[in-house]
């Protein structure tokens, strides 16, 4: 038999069969499982820094979240603690709930207020809101009106508000009354939580608006802290949506 030749090095039989040696270049790209590239080292930790980066991205959001809810809730803690009485066309009270024709304390607490603030001289006459409920006999702005004239107010100085069921709804039919009036600038007198809301409700109906808190409201303690708490909420997220899409929404 004729023995065979060991290939010459340089021929293609050679290159056939010659082991293939592993790349040991330092920017070779990393092999995974059954010889596929592993992906890119860039790649990699743009993988492991999303998690980290959306993380921050929460984070931040909660904190910008809660920075806007507290400066909310101050705004309505300073705005029950302040009364920006000045003169004005009328002086607003905000219903509340009345018993057989008699105010309730929170309602008779808000129409001591106004009295004061008419007596004062700060508005020649009072508006009264608020409907009644079912099985009720009398309306709130009727036990509220009769409760001002057996105080003294003359009932010619008296404007009734009848049909509201809400902040918003009193407000608003206070605002069409007093301009076929021909007026505009209002106190209103609330429960001091609830100065803030609704002083800003009145002026996004078109009133030029002030409050002035009933601060003999017997709303007081954790209770109103709790009005507050809510109230900021409320607030905050009405002047993104505001106040009547608000009530759309809370019912």
């Amino acid at each position: 038999m004729t023995a065979c030749a060991p290939p010459d090095p340089g021929s293609d039989q050679a290159s056939a069969v010659a082991p293939v040696e592993p790349d040991t270049r330092a920017d070779a790209a990393p092999r995974g499982e059954a010889g596929q590239e592993a992906p890119p080292a860039d790649h990699r930790r743009r993988a492991r820094r999303w998690p980290r980066r959306a993380l921050l991205v929460v984070a931040g959001a909660i904190v910008v979240a809660a920075g806007y809810y507290l400066v909310g809730l101050y705004q309505v803690w300073h705005s029950a603690r302040s009364d920006e009485a000045r003169p004005a066309d009328a002086i607003v009270v905000l219903g509340a709930a009345q018993y057989d024709g008699r105010p309730s304390p929170v309602l008779a607490a808000r129409l001591d207020h106004a009295l004061l603030l008419w007596k004062a001289g700060y508005a020649p006459r009072i508006v009264v809101t608020g409907g009644k409920r079912p099985g009720d006999r009398f309306t709130e702005a009727t036990a509220s009106a009769d409760y001002l004239i057996a105080r003294g107010v003359p009932d010619g100085a008296i404007l009734r508000e009848v049909q509201g069921t809400t902040t918003w709804e009193s407000l608003a039919a206070t605002a069409r009354i007093l301009r076929n009036r021909g007026l505009d600038s209002v106190l209103v007198v609330y429960d001091p939580y609830h100065s803030l809301r609704a002083r800003e409700t009145a002026r996004e109906l078109g009133l030029d608006a002030h409050a002035s808190p009933s601060l003999t409201s017997p709303m007081s303690g954790w209770s109103e802290w709790k009005h507050m708490f809510r109230e900021a909420a409320g607030v905050g997220l009405a002047r993104f949506i505001g106040y009547r899409r608000l009530l759309q929404l809370s019912g």
